[in-house]
């Protein structure tokens, strides 16, 4: 949980100018076009308003951008805390902080690095609740989700909160490339029935991939190619009357490309996927670029909203299943309009 000391500080400086915030410095434009460096971005932005004697420090993120330099970084780390890991604190949704991040850092991520765009704005509600459903790809950090994020709270001034994986909330690697709980701080909801349920009767604007994990697992070959979507989504809207709305996302196919899916090293790491491709070397080498992403444009194409039934709470698993792939077959063949398109443009 955020401690009192660094929760005031927040409060004042987001409540005072956003000059007095976190200032992107020419290090984070240099941290954003060296891959090596994306890690120290999140980080340095986490340190300037929270305490976290556990965090990296600098001699270590000078460490970061040599070759081989991160595994250095870690072992000074370890001695540092005593031969231990960085602390486990409780993590709670900050909304103040997901500002503060989101116009800080994800800002010029999305706009220079990702060219974000929405598409068919038209289509875009007001107000929520939503289950904002998108396919979700890549075999990278989940960039397409984050850039969805920022651009439908730019648009919309909306508290976006994604489902993600268990593995970006617990798993070791993360626990030291990111800040403690740093998924929880800002809005992650665990890719559980129960923390997803919990969510939709908070009424919350939540983004959700309807392929799960079977969408950045499938790998490159398939890019572009749906996988079959799960029926939870489905029978949430209608149990607590909550719309659709679905998106189309291109352009996330290349955020990895080139890459498959090592499914034997990934069971043995625990990770919900592990690419392998030609970038893997550079990974090897400097491993602070698990979070970076080739840089490609992502457009996002607003469907229309796919309204929740008001009178029918009790659909069946077979009904919700047939819905759930009529929605595939429709983000289907949009995906397939846009990326014929563009071939022909090319």
């Amino acid at each position: 949980m955020i401690n009192q000391h660094s929760q005031n500080l927040l409060d004042t400086q987001l409540e005072n100018a956003p000059g007095e915030g976190y200032i992107f410095s020419w290090f984070d434009w240099f941290c954003l076009w060296y891959p090596p460096g994306w890690l120290i971005l999140f980080n340095r932005h986490w340190q300037h308003y929270h305490t976290d004697t556990d965090g990296w420090n600098w001699l270590e993120y000078g460490l970061f951008l040599i070759p081989g330099g991160f595994y250095l970084a870690m072992l000074i780390r370890w001695l540092r805390l005593g031969f231990r890991s960085p602390r486990k604190e409780l993590g709670e949704f900050d909304p103040k902080y997901q500002q503060a991040f989101r116009q800080e850092v994800l800002g010029p991520i999305v706009k220079y690095y990702f060219r974000g765009e929405l598409k068919q704005v038209e289509n875009l509600p007001q107000t929520g609740p939503l289950i904002v459903a998108m396919n979700h790809a890549g075999m990278s950090f989940p960039w397409d989700f984050l850039t969805l994020g920022y651009l439908l709270s730019e648009a919309r001034g909306w508290v976006v909160q994604p489902v993600a994986s268990p593995a970006l909330f617990d798993h070791p690697w993360v626990i030291w490339w990111l800040p403690p709980k740093w998924s929880q701080v800002l809005g992650g909801v665990r890719a559980q029935l129960d923390d997803f349920e919990a969510a939709m009767v908070q009424n919350k604007i939540i983004l959700y991939a309807p392929e799960g994990i079977r969408g950045p697992l499938k790998g490159w070959k398939r890019r572009y190619q749906l996988e079959k979507f799960d029926v939870s989504f489905v029978k949430l809207s209608d149990r607590y009357h909550i719309p659709i709305l679905p998106v189309v996302c291109i352009g996330s196919e290349f955020l990895h490309p080139w890459a498959v899916n090592f499914q034997k090293l990934q069971r043995l790491v625990k990770l919900p996927f592990l690419p392998v491709s030609p970038l893997m070397f550079a990974l090897i080498l400097f491993p602070s670029m698990g979070i970076w992403a080739m840089r490609t444009r992502l457009r996002y194409y607003i469907q229309p909203l796919e309204p929740a039934e008001l009178h029918n709470s009790n659909k069946g698993r077979t009904e919700a299943y047939q819905q759930a792939q009529q929605l595939r077959e429709k983000l289907q063949f949009k995906i397939n309009s846009e990326t014929i398109d563009r071939g022909s443009k090319s």
